[in-house]
């Protein structure tokens, strides 16, 4: 029997799995294929490390260190849906709401003053950030827009695209620092043994104090480390908000808060410092007794006013609102609740966020609810120049056309905690001046970085091992593809250097002949990636872990409206498969909707595509022609899915997630009613798909008739099981049909 595990997370791609999973289940029932479910959602991420809180019935088991253990073993084959990349406000609600459902966890310390405050931080980490993606990606990424998928882009083009004013009349820009970056200070080091390093800080005084120790590295492990400079970064903000006024146009901030849990919250709250650096000095004592932390964004600041005394909080509210005067103009996120840029850290994220400001004509929203141009502020040039690049190009070529475009598919290096994103627990802020040093076992110091107070020091590391898979990956992908595979690194930056050094001693290994590989800066990388995708033309990006998630959100944002609907396959180093199913940045809003108005249009469309390699993988590993005709017939069901535009409309009373899942399904049951490879097979969807024609009718003014008025799922972090189901199975005739199969 082959096992695929299915991951139950979070928001709308959870809600959905209740009314696509059902199906999934009853249509490989039989075939030798048996598909289960794991919580590495949010809420069950929390519970899973508080066991000791919980009563028997509440305890969850930990899935994700589960799944850790399964996703190096070559029969893993697991399909993982888009889960809450946590940052602290949304940790903060999260724990909330299950404390008010009677779950006995304990409050995330904010400021932790005690050891067992600190210990509290440590455990509440493992639920912060990208939790769960470096514990499953034992792989490289292999991420591409299905040729089906591609192909009804361009033949439906999406309406979202807005025009870019007239050739060079744009007064967008992307903003970023010249000097004092992550991208100026990196060091990099390749080890030529197997070692193990601690990095500690030194002050000017010469006292030592180890922050991170016992850190194992292979040999062959590249480990980096870099600096943000924080007034160089300070200043950064204050000279570009001053630019912004100038230019009438609006001041926004594009960063990772997310995934970068640590620097980029940081990042984050000194550009609330500097915005707001007049309201925030003149109450810092009072701010700073309440607990107000600019990192958390000025939303968390407001919140905690409350605290306050009534004068006290109109007081300090009146200064801060004093603030946006004779400033720039904040892009916003919801100017209807007076939400802008600068109000969560996590409301604006640099991957989903910067697309949509090339899609929206090189503006954002302002509080007239209107499109204005911004300023987009990215500050790191590791990947900031990659954004100016295609704003520079759609203000000189106009904007792109869905359906002419091409596509820019991606390799991304991303195995065992890869690059950016594996190092929350090398980040650190600076107590004073000094430096910081990365001392081997012998003693000797590999790696240095002197730093003033506050400056932000990160380092991250990458092993050999999957260098050298994605390097095989580029290859297989450029040979299956023949397009041109480009390598997105940049000489002139410390980590790149060691990894093009290692690109050019691996690629040799492999046959390349016939094939068009080649390394390029980001920006030559675009340039070349733009020109190709103008002329309808396609190209593979091959690149680290943090320009594979920009990348990947960039390009099927312009292309299908999306991301989400990219297939996203990582073929795991030791033999299994893990099968994504695109991005989550919307689900939020999606959820929002669904619970206002009972109408959810997140699109499976990811899910649908993702199942289908996840069932090729079952089919290849178990030797199980049953499982590559429900593969096969998949693919013809969602060229249907496609064909007969049967995705979710954005609109209350039309189709959405249940009813695009509803005719996913009657178009697969078809397709296996008329394949002629297994005669059982035929049979039994032959009459299924006749009973489901028969109620077609009926079935979707169920799926209609159920819209319009709110929806109670029983929480939002954790949904209430019954509840869900019966929300997202609103079809009692569908559900006969597919409760009742043998």
């Amino acid at each position: 029997m082959a096992k695929i595990i299915w991951s139950e997370i979070d928001e709308a791609p959870a809600l959905a799995t209740y009314a696509f999973l059902p199906i999934v289940q009853a249509f490989c029932k039989g075939t030798g294929v048996d598909v289960e479910t794991m919580d590495i959602s949010l809420s069950g991420r929390i519970l899973a490390n508080f066991p000791e809180n919980l009563t028997e019935e509440q305890k969850v088991a930990d899935y994700l260190s589960q799944l850790g253990e399964l996703v190096v073993k070559p029969e893993a084959n697991v399909i993982k849906l888009p889960n809450i990349s946590a940052s602290i406000p949304q940790l903060q609600d999260a724990i909330a709401e299950l404390q008010e459902k009677g779950y006995d966890v304990p409050s995330y310390p904010e400021e932790a003053a005690t050891d067992a405050e600190k210990e509290l931080q440590a455990r509440f980490s493992k639920c912060l950030g990208s939790a769960v993606n470096p514990v499953l990606r034992e792989g490289n990424s292999d991420r591409r827009a299905a040729a089906s998928v591609k192909a009804f882009a361009q033949k439906n083009p999406h309406r979202m695209m807005k025009d870019w004013p007239a050739p060079g009349t744009s007064k967008c820009r992307v903003a970023h620092m010249d000097a004092g970056d992550f991208y100026e200070t990196e060091k990099s080091v390749t080890m030529d043994a197997a070692d193990t390093v601690k990095i500690q800080f030194v002050d000017a005084a010469g006292n030592v104090t180890v922050k991170k120790e016992g850190l194992a590295l292979q040999a062959g492990e590249i480990l980096d480390s870099s600096v943000m400079k924080v007034a160089a970064l300070q200043e950064f903000y204050a000279r570009t908000a001053i630019e912004a006024k100038e230019k009438g146009v609006l001041l926004s901030l594009h960063l990772k808060a997310t995934m970068m849990k640590i620097s980029d919250p940081i990042m984050f709250g000194h550009a609330v410092k500097v915005y707001f650096k007049a309201a925030l000095d003149k109450h810092a004592d009072t701010l700073a007794s309440i607990g107000a932390n600019p990192n958390f964004g000025m939303g968390d600041i407001l919140n905690k006013l409350n605290k306050l005394p009534a004068d006290k909080k109109a007081e300090i509210e009146t200064d801060i609102n004093a603030c946006y005067e004779g400033q720039a103009a904040l892009a916003m996120v919801d100017s209807r609740k007076n939400i802008t840029n600068l109000h969560v850290p996590n409301d604006v994220i640099v991957d989903a966020s910067m697309p949509n400001v090339v899609r929206d004509g090189g503006a954002m929203w302002n509080l007239a609810d209107e499109l204005q141009d911004t300023i987009a502020m990215v500050p790191d040039r590791c990947y900031a120049t990659i954004y100016r690049e295609i704003c520079e190009d759609a203000n000189k070529n106009g904007q792109f056309n869905p359906a002419t475009m091409g596509s820019v598919a991606n390799v991304g290096l991303m195995a065992q905690k890869a690059e950016e994103y594996g190092s929350h627990d090398k980040t650190f802020e600076a107590p004073a001046d000094g430096k910081f040093q990365v001392v081997n076992a012998a003693g000797t110091v590999l790696l240095e970085q002197p730093v003033s107070k506050d400056d932000i020091y990160r380092s991250s590391q990458v092993k050999d091992i999957p260098i050298k898979d994605w390097v095989k990956l580029a290859v297989t992908r450029a040979k299956a593809s023949g397009e041109p595979c480009i390598f997105w690194l940049d000489a002139n930056r410390g980590h790149d250097t060691e990894i093009i050094k290692k690109v050019n001693k691996y690629l040799p290994e492999f046959d390349t002949a016939g094939l068009d590989i080649q390394i390029m800066d980001p920006v030559a990388a675009m340039k070349f990636s733009l020109k190709l995708v103008r002329e309808g033309k396609n190209a593979i990006s091959v690149t680290g872990n943090v320009l594979r998630d920009y990348l990947t959100d960039l390009f099927p944002i312009l292309e299908l409206g999306t991301s989400a609907r990219m297939l996203s396959i990582v073929p795991l180093i030791n033999g299994g498969g893990l099968f994504e199913t695109g991005a989550g940045g919307s689900a939020p809003k999606h959820v929002e909707q669904f619970l206002k108005e009972g109408h959810i249009r997140w699109d499976s469309l990811g899910e649908f595509c993702a199942l289908v390699p996840s069932l090729e993988q079952a089919a290849k590993a178990g030797n199980n022609p049953k499982a590559a005709i429900l593969a096969e017939t998949l693919d013809v069901a969602i060229g249907q899915y496609l064909e007969n535009q049967k995705l979710p409309s954005r609109k209350v009373k039309e189709i959405d997630n249940r009813g695009g899942s509803f005719y996913l399904s009657f178009y697969w049951a078809q397709a296996l009613a008329a394949q002629d490879k297994d005669a059982a097979m035929k049979a039994r969807f032959a009459e299924v798909a006749a009973e489901i024609e028969k109620n077609v009718a009926k079935i979707d003014a169920e799926m209609i008739d159920c819209q319009g008025s709110p929806v109670d799922v029983g929480g939002y972090f954790k949904l209430d099981p019954v509840k869900a189901a019966a929300a997202m199975r609103p079809s009692a005739t569908f559900n006969a049909i597919i409760d009742g199969m043998g």
